[in-house]
């Protein structure tokens, strides 16, 4: 299945086999060693990406998931999110049709109703007044677990909770007044009472919402049996500092849960900007940094499997943490180590972000579809694949020399479980993505011949028996320790 292999090299071949097999006869210089280095000649196994993704199957499995997502139920879904009028996490829970209360029941009794087979609870934590949080408040993030073979987790997630402040967010871009004459009014003066104002937030974040809940019924009904565990995770408190993600995220530090990766959606429903600009082909892609971040990582892995299975939607991977001066609930999860991206639309109507106008008349069904289809597409593929390899060694230095003629790139590393094979990235050390790859075989080491380690950044993935990839682990240098020059203050 998937893509076929140039170049598809066993543990127990030989260096005079491997340089016959790709045409190096006349390099000499390296001991023959059989099952511990492959001398790869990057001349003849050097592709690029866009070579190797043409030539790729894919998994029929998956194709039927992505294909499984409905424009109907997400339309359902966000009217139903609408008609609760205010979903601040202030609002008051008594009643059984508006405000946060009656959001999540109807959420957590909505993914309940799926399958068995899905696990559905409240992540509760309760909350003294902090910041944006002015009275104690209990919150509830709603949470769906699809258990895997392996206890590792894949996250989709968006946040259900809503605010609606006076101008909204299209005035805070603008600078401030003049204030829209349709937003409401401030917030009450008593602090401690619940905050009850219009805040429909079909966009921001029913949208995020909706797709997280759709995803959970197409993966729960999809039979497939992932290695992964799925967790599809509508937070709360994202507009008060994203608080119920940040809670989870401490939780889960706490308690030792592996969170592989986060796959955030907050305003991605809209396909028309506020500047009158469409587009309904794209999606943006924010993820931390430095360059070849775990989460850097993960932005490239969107944008490769996500642009195989939906092709005519394009991932565009933004380098950097978010929009500016902006945020969302992934970055709660980068800031205690966790691997998060943010999916973000392509062309934002600030006039419908934070304000009353964010109503379902501002959606695109289409494009919200889309979006949630390369959501699936990745979500899939990672819960399928082994988990990336390490490239550390157990002092926490990456396993990369020029060894063994000085001038070769000499990679080594850790197995995953479940991989068959792996495949090897590089790219020159300018460049922001992957430029060639190369599938081998069930192997830790690889040599690459006349390849200097200081004008490539190299990489490796996991690959199962089937061709499902993790994504890529990077050779990175750590940085140097700043080591302090004392200077003298007398004559000698």
């Amino acid at each position: 299945m998937m893509q076929k292999p140039t170049v598809r090299l066993k543990a127990d071949t030989t260096y005079s086999s491997v340089v016959s097999h790709v045409g190096l006869a006349s390099h000499v210089g390296v001991a023959s060693r059989v099952g511990v280095v492959l001398v790869l000649s990057v001349l003849v196994s050097g592709f690029s990406r866009t070579v190797a993704a043409q030539g790729g199957d894919l998994d029929p499995r998956i194709v039927k998931l992505v294909g499984s997502v409905s424009e109907e139920r997400l339309g359902v879904i966000l009217k139903k999110l609408e008609s609760f009028e205010t979903r601040s996490t202030l609002s008051s829970t008594t009643s059984t049709t508006r405000g946060v209360g009656a959001a999540r029941q109807w959420i957590l009794d909505e993914m309940k109703s799926y399958s068995p087979r899905l696990q559905v609870s409240f992540d509760t934590y309760q909350v003294a007044p902090e910041g944006r949080i002015t009275r104690n408040v209990e919150l509830r993030n709603v949470m769906a677990v699809l258990p895997g073979r392996s206890p590792r987790r894949i996250y989709v997630s968006g946040h259900y909770d809503t605010v609606a402040r006076p101008g909204g967010q299209g005035a805070a871009n603008a600078g401030g007044p003049p204030r829209d004459p349709e937003a409401p009014a401030a917030a009450p003066a008593d602090p401690k009472a619940p905050l009850d104002n219009l805040a429909p937030g079909v966009n921001d974040d029913g949208s995020g919402t909706a797709l997280t809940i759709e995803l959970a019924r197409i993966f729960s009904q999809s039979g497939i049996d992932f290695d992964a565990t799925l967790v599809f995770m509508c937070h709360v408190g994202e507009e008060q500092g994203l608080v119920g993600a940040r809670l989870h995220a401490q939780r889960a530090v706490a308690e030792k849960i592996p969170i592989q990766a986060v796959l955030n959606n907050d305003i991605v429903g809209n396909d028309k900007g506020g500047n009158g600009i469409v587009d309904g082909a794209t999606i943006r892609v924010y993820s931390e940094g430095p360059e070849d971040s775990p989460s850097r990582a993960l932005a490239r892995f969107v944008q490769r499997w996500g642009g195989r299975y939906v092709p005519s939607h394009k991932v565009r991977p933004m380098a950097r943490p978010d929009r500016f001066g902006r945020g969302g609930d992934h970055s709660a999860y980068n800031q205690l180590g966790f691997t998060a991206v943010g999916f973000r639309e392509s062309r934002e109507n600030f006039t419908r972000q934070h304000d009353v106008r964010d109503t379902f008349e501002g959606i695109s069904l289409p494009y919200l579809a889309q979006n949630a289809k390369v959501n699936a597409a990745a979500a899939a593929t990672l819960a399928l694949a082994p988990p990336p390899p390490g490239v550390l060694n157990d002092r926490n230095q990456p396993q990369i020399t020029r060894a063994p003629s000085g001038y070769d790139a000499n990679l080594k590393w850790n197995a995953a479980p479940g991989a068959a094979a792996y495949r090897i990235f590089w790219r020159e050390a300018w460049n922001l993505d992957w430029q060639h790859e190369l599938l081998v075989g069930n192997v830790t080491t690889v040599v690459l011949p006349n390849m200097q380690i200081d004008d490539y950044v190299f990489g490796v993935a996991a690959v199962d028996a089937t061709g499902h990839e993790s994504f890529v682990t990077s050779y990175v240098a750590p940085p140097r320790a700043n080591t302090p020059v004392r200077t003298g203050t007398g004559q000698p």
